[in-house]
């Protein structure tokens, strides 16, 4: 595991613990670092903290992704905004801790993050409903020939749906399992990614295969 955070009494004692608990921890003082160490030890899964010197956390999980590293990312921070939860997502992250928190719930986000690795067995394999078909190890998606361009949230809303193809997944089940998040029926957040989807799997006008089911979710389905 790497685990970057610019704190020093926060990084060595959070270091220690896990080791503990059986890890192998690399730590780090920012995310300069932690970049050049990524390419040096391919670790399992990474924490890291929002707010570094030189380079901050959400900069080193945006050059990750682009990179097309798919590794478990937490971010820590001790911002409380929905918006800063949002924007720790959207940058590719795959969970999201506040401080403070206990030690035992940031174990089991380290563990839910390493259970959700691609193994070995997954690749290869392809979802599909109608033409729109995913290929989630290494990530990529087609509706027909063309080849879609997503984001990672976009990425894995699509995953989810496609998965749970003719299944109506309520809005709630949707951000918890997204953004590991309920914003609340107040929120907008998946509609607009509904959206972004849409655009993207119709672009050449092509049948629409993401259907909204009113006042429960939505679902992936060949609707005639």
């Amino acid at each position: 595991m790497l685990f970057a955070e610019d704190d020093r009494a926060v990084r060595e004692s959070l270091a220690r613990a896990l080791e503990l608990e059986g890890y192998q921890v690399t730590a780090v003082t920012n995310g300069a670092a932690a970049l050049d160490r990524v390419e040096e030890i391919d670790p399992e899964l990474v924490v890291l903290d929002v707010s570094m010197p030189i380079v901050d956390g959400l900069t080193v999980c945006k050059v990750l992704r682009a990179d097309g590293n798919r590794i478990p990312i937490l971010m820590l921070t001790a911002r409380t905004e929905t918006r800063d939860r949002v924007a720790g997502l959207d940058a590719g992250a795959d969970d999201y801790l506040v401080k403070p928190f206990e030690l035992d719930e940031l174990l089991a986000r380290l563990r839910a993050l390493l259970r959700r690795r691609p193994s070995a067995e997954t690749n290869g394999e392809v979802i599909s409903v109608a033409d729109l078909r995913l290929d989630p190890a290494a990530r990529r998606a087609w509706r027909g020939d063309r080849e879609l361009e997503l984001s990672k949230t976009e990425f894995d809303l699509l995953e989810l749906l496609v998965r749970n193809r003719g299944v109506v997944l309520d809005h709630t089940t949707i951000y918890e399992r997204i953004w590991h998040y309920d914003f609340g029926p107040d929120s907008k957040n998946l509609a607009v990614y509904i959206g972004y989807l849409r655009r993207k799997t119709e672009a050449e006008g092509e049948r629409r295969l993401i259907q909204t089911v009113r006042g429960v979710g939505y679902t992936a389905r060949d609707a005639p």
